[in-house]
């Protein structure tokens, strides 16, 4: 499987990683990358439609997103 990256090099995108205190690894970023697709609902790997939808959750529910996103990868990454 190829892990698409364009989002994790962003600096928004690594802003929000950190606000959620979740680290980004070569170990772990394809698994985040699956998840964030299906939060979103959004084709894997949509690279463009996934950051768009990123930027309207975040636009239009910062906090709750956030909470969510940090929960989700939370529970994902400690499986």
């Amino acid at each position: 499987m190829t892990t698409m990256t364009c989002y994790f090099k962003n600096s928004r995108m690594k802003e929000l990683f950190e606000d959620i205190g979740i680290e980004i690894t070569k170990e772990n970023q394809a698994k985040i990358d699956e998840v964030i697709h299906d939060m979103l609902s959004v084709d894997y790997p949509n690279c463009a439609a996934a950051w768009k939808m990123v930027r309207k959750k975040l636009k239009m529910d910062g906090p709750g997103f956030k909470e969510r996103l940090r929960i989700t990868l939370t529970n994902t990454l400690s499986t």
